[in-house]
């Protein structure tokens, strides 16, 4: 079959699948936006996409969808390119639902099979907005907001044949109405290279060299922000590092704003905690390494005696399964997307998201006594290799769902 495969950020959540649908035989072929550099495992074309300033006043709720729209319409007409230049037509089409790029596709090729990941449906009420009262206050005006927000990702739904969502807790946000079209697949992750490693070592930069068997606390986000519980882990720092004088901390991630709001003072959301710390942190033994290489990641995974997720009901990170897949004993938030995947005294711990004494008190327990976590360890490993294998678990699933989903 022709595949075509579009993301504004190809391959996002397709690296690996595209590369195994080429090895089936398919053509596949990938859309995404003009300006992205990131290497693609099949050939690329590319829409030109430049964002039109939106007057707020005059689009008001509608400026989601206006965004969508304009970008769609790109999308649609590179597609038209495609077609009536290059003499292109898919017979499957696979698009990420987020930014609108699939919502005028039907335009340009009816008879194509439109298959939308349906990563995340916005709502008011047990997800991301109003969780957590500090940083986003509820308020009549910002429920309006979310409402309108999901105008887009309604309509792709609508519009696709099937649709696939990668845990059931995210499937859950999407109305009733949608659910008999969505197949829950997890993108998968490679367990045979993301394993324990006893002698696993990584040399910080501007620190010291971290190997297995230390005691080492991780927490790792791709931006430092409320939306990952970041103020909730620097607030429960002082309680760590006093009771384990010898425990180092590695705090992976940016000081860009991935989700919710940048701080109302300006600058980042490391700077404003570190400010709210005030000198309770004895920062010789916390290490910020910004954003790091993958295979730091993985170093990393493997040295951690105990690795702390948190968030709040939002997309699941990769970065959580990956931890598990190498063994890491987890310390996580008890929200409706970590408990679909770590079971409190089976496979790690979880803490209520708001008790940060209960997570210091967590953090300190798991960091203390190694050789009583390892049970937990092993099933961390054993969840990630039974449920989420890339290769023998969701591979094979992802494949029927694009060769027949929707047929």
């Amino acid at each position: 079959m022709k595949i075509l495969l579009i993301h504004q950020n190809f391959p996002g959540q397709f690296l690996r699948l595209a590369p195994a649908l080429q090895a089936r035989g398919h053509q596949v072929t990938a859309l995404t936006a003009l300006g992205n550099t990131r290497p693609s495992p099949v050939p690329v074309n590319y829409y030109r996409y430049e964002p039109q300033a939106i007057d707020p006043a005059a689009t008001r709720l509608g400026r989601n969808y206006v965004e969508q729209t304009d970008r769609a319409t790109a999308v649609a007409r590179a597609a038209l390119v495609l077609r009536d230049r290059h003499g292109y037509t898919p017979d499957v089409i696979f698009g990420h639902c987020g930014w609108g790029e699939t919502l005028f596709l039907r335009e340009v090729w009816p008879r194509a099979r439109l298959l939308v990941y349906a990563e995340f449906f916005h709502g008011t009420e047990g997800r991301d907005t109003f969780f957590d009262p500090e940083f986003s206050p509820r308020s009549f005006a910002g429920a309006l907001g979310v409402v309108s927000r999901t105008a887009g990702f309604a309509q792709a739904l609508a519009q696709a044949d099937a649709a696939l969502s990668p845990t059931e807790w995210q499937a859950s946000t999407f109305p009733d109405c949608f659910h008999g079209k969505i197949s829950v697949i997890h993108d998968g992750v490679d367990t045979g290279t993301l394993r324990p490693d006893p002698g696993a070592q990584l040399q910080l930069p501007d620190g010291p060299l971290l190997t297995a068997g230390q005691e080492v606390l991780t927490y790792v986000a791709r931006n430092l922000e409320p939306y990952r519980g970041f103020p909730q882990f620097m607030r429960a720092l002082p309680a760590v590092l006093h009771a384990r004088p010898k425990a180092q901390v590695v705090i992976v991630g940016g000081n860009d704003t991935s989700y919710g709001r940048p701080p109302e003072s300006g600058g980042n959301w490391k700077d404003v905690m570190l400010r709210t710390m005030d000198g309770r942190i004895d920062l010789s033994r916390v290490h910020f390494t910004g954003k790091v290489p993958y295979g730091s990641f993985v170093k990393l995974m493997q040295i951690s005696r105990v690795h702390c997720y948190l968030t709040v009901p939002f997309v699941l990170s990769w970065s959580l399964i990956e931890a598990m897949s190498m063994g890491a004993m987890i310390v996580g938030s008890d929200t409706a997307p970590v408990r679909e995947v770590v079971r409190d005294g089976e496979n790690g711990r979880l803490v209520d998201y708001f008790d940060v004494p209960g997570l210091a008190a967590m953090l300190v327990q798991a960091l203390a006594d190694p050789q009583a976590q390892a049970p937990l360890r092993e099933a961390a490993r054993q969840t990630a290799v039974t449920r989420y294998d890339f290769q023998s678990v969701c591979l094979p699933r992802l494949i029927d769902f694009v060769e027949t989903a929707g047929t």
